[in-house]
């Protein structure tokens, strides 16, 4: 062909279009197969503090965050050259730019794999990683499950906090992948091995029979025993010929238990186990073990507010009561005699085989010392102690170890009104006083200082009869009158009625503490230790005796003079002769 300009023109065109479709062909075998949503395979090419550079065969290398590389302890697990599974999130082939995801594929892959496990009726393997309202979450490897607490266990968990961050078996009950939603269950697991086990054990199952399990729940009143398939209950008064507040003192969770199988009901599936009936029973022949006013040695097991167990043997207890530990202390609890794990002695103060139940004492061990007492101090005597505490109603007074005498704030003193003892005594003085009272039966001994002299009441009424004139001392001024002392410790009362003629709102007006006045007996009782005085019937005795001139004043006379006055006199006086 002959070279014109034409051809030549042609042919530079048609090797244009060649290169042209040559590079398309080129392109489009390379980026063919990367369809946004699709999951391939790449190579890292760099790995930054930040980011890292996955090849994908792409015109330009995908971006991803180091941050879904990074395992728990904030370490990147990826180097150069590691093969990865990506996932295309978009790509833009006119700018030639491309965007993956490393987590995205790996949850695209576990959703697979989830749904074939689902499919296949298998199980997976997760860690719970946190509670949650209705249950907890649930980490298969990467997907986030929801296990309900319906379908953690058997039975509900009394715990629910310790199965967090424990791995279990479960099986995939529903998968959502729009919603990234999926629901496991660890319960159907266990019913399905349980069902499974207990076909095997109730075909061999007998009562009286000794079996191994494992402590699976505990509660107050017993412990739930897995036997392989069945649950077996261990009640609390089947565990110990001893007396236990708690399962837990004897058992832990997930412990290996052998028991005998006490009853079975094979059609309702109920088991009764005993753990106790492995062992003897301490309490046969216990009276003629144990017979009544026998001296022993227990140990302290327990305080109750009503007393304590002493435990005399394994299995053995025995309770003694709080009124029994001490014949002289008013105990408000057993622990102001006894701790948990005191060797103490005790007498044994009756037996109850059929209940199961020994009576014990403490203060028995030795003699009552108020039967002591009773005899060392019979009514009437006189003797000395050391006060030991003083209340706002007496003084209590130590006589014998640990039994006090009280003295009565009104048997301190005949005449002195004491309000509180410690006006006249202070803890620690040594005082003498005489017995008033030994009552062994309610453990009280009653003392009396004021005892030790006469009573000078006694002699107030021959001293000052009624119509006696006395004189006193104003010592204290109330609204119902003064009270007036004849003599030290006898005081006697003139009633505000009795002071005046006249109304007097209050004695305060007339009279001044301190004061001496003269009054007339009108009242006088030994037994009630009163003296009732008058000033106003003293005052009309004094008035009826003056001359009737001087009684009356001036202006009394009525017009008389003094002739028809000394007339009037002279009759008065011949009549009353």
């Amino acid at each position: 062909m002959t070279a014109t300009p034409e051809n030549m023109e042609n042919a530079a065109l048609e090797m244009d279009l060649s290169f042209e479709s040559a590079l398309e062909n080129y392109l489009s075998s390379d980026f063919g197969d990367l369809e946004e949503g699709s999951i391939i395979k790449g190579e890292v090419v760099r790995v930054d503090e930040d980011s890292v550079l996955i090849d994908v065969n792409f015109k330009s290398e995908g971006q991803i965050s180091a941050s879904e590389f990074r395992d728990s302890t904030g370490k990147v697990n990826i180097a150069v050259g590691d093969k990865v599974d990506v996932f295309v999130v978009r790509k833009n082939e006119m700018e030639g730019t491309i965007t993956l995801s490393f987590e995205k594929a790996k949850r695209m892959q576990l959703f697979d794999k989830l749904e074939e496990i689902q499919e296949n009726n298998g199980v997976i393997t997760g860690r719970i990683v946190r509670r949650i309202k209705g249950g907890y979450t649930v980490d298969l490897g990467g997907v986030e499950a929801f296990l309900p607490g319906s379908h953690v266990d058997l039975r509900p968990v009394p715990d629910m906090d310790a199965l967090v961050n424990q791995e279990y078996e479960f099986r995939v009950l529903k998968i959502n992948r729009r919603r990234s939603n999926v629901i496991v269950s660890r319960r159907v697991l266990l019913e399905e091995e349980r069902d499974s086990k207990r076909q095997d054990l109730l075909r061999t199952l007998e009562e009286n029979q000794i079996v191994t399990g494992k402590a699976k729940n505990i509660t107050e009143y017993g412990v739930f025993v897995d036997l392989g398939g069945l649950d077996g209950l261990l009640h609390i008064t089947d565990m110990s010929w001893k007396r236990i507040r708690h399962p837990k003192e004897l058992v832990t969770l997930g412990q290996e238990l052998q028991l005998k199988v006490l009853s079975f009901d094979r059609d309702n599936q109920k088991v009764s186990l005993g753990m106790k009936q492995l062992v003897a029973d301490p309490w046969q022949d216990i009276t003629a073990k144990y017979p009544e006013g026998a001296k022993l040695q227990g140990r302290v097991t327990n305080l109750v507010d009503y007393g304590a167990f002493v435990e005399l043997e394994p299995g053995v207890e025995g309770l003694v009561h709080i009124s029994e530990m001490s014949w002289t202390r008013k105990l408000r609890h057993p622990s102001q005699m006894v701790r948990v794990g005191d060797e103490v002695e005790v007498v044994i103060l009756g037996v109850d085989q059929d209940k199961k139940r020994i009576s014990l004492g403490m203060k028995q061990v030795k003699p009552n010392p108020w039967e002591v007492v009773a005899e060392k101090y019979p009514e009437g005597t006189i003797l000395e102690g050391v006060i030991k505490n003083i209340t706002e109603f007496g003084m209590f007074i130590g006589i014998e170890d640990g039994i006090d005498g009280l003295i009565h704030v009104s048997d301190i003193s005949w005449t002195k009104k004491i309000r509180h003892p410690n006006e006249v005594f202070k803890t620690g003085d040594v005082v003498q006083a005489k017995v008033l009272t030994v009552d062994q039966e309610n453990e009280k001994f009653t003392l009396g200082i004021k005892q030790l002299t006469e009573d000078p009441w006694t002699h107030v009424p021959s001293r000052y009869p009624v119509g006696a004139l006395i004189e006193g001392t104003v010592t204290n001024i109330t609204d119902f009158g003064l009270f007036v002392e004849v003599e030290e410790g006898i005081e006697g009362l003139v009633h505000v009625s009795e002071i005046s003629q006249k109304k007097i709102k209050s004695p305060s007006e007339m009279f001044k503490e301190g004061v001496v006045i003269q009054a007339k007996v009108i009242h006088v009782s030994a037994e009630e230790r009163r003296l009732g005085l008058s000033i106003k019937q003293l005052k009309d005795e004094e008035e009826r005796r003056k001359p009737k001139e001087f009684r009356a004043g001036p202006a009394d006379t009525g017009g008389q003079n003094l002739g028809d006055l000394l007339k009037q006199k002279l009759e008065e006086d011949a009549s009353d002769s």
